[in-house]
């Protein structure tokens, strides 16, 4: 998301403050904010996919292969 949705997501944010949003601004910020909380979900689920874990050993996984690891030795629930 660029610099300029947020600061027009703002702005927008403001003037619900100020005043009753029309109908248009209404559904413009309603589709800024689902674009926002796209990029962010986007870009939080790349952090993690690149996020690795370090053992003692010196080996790495995934976070993912580290989680599923954990899963696997805790075995099922009943």
């Amino acid at each position: 998301m660029d610099q300029q949705s947020i600061n027009r997501i703002n702005e927008l944010a403001r003037l619900a403050k100020a005043r009753a949003l029309t109908s248009e601004e209404s559904a413009e910020r309603e589709r800024l904010r689902k674009a926002y909380i796209a990029a962010f979900r986007e870009q939080t689920r790349r952090t993690l996919d690149e996020t690795r874990v370090k053992y003692e050993d010196g080996t790495h996984k995934s976070l993912r292969e580290h989680l599923d690891a954990q899963k696997n030795r805790q075995g099922p629930k009943p």
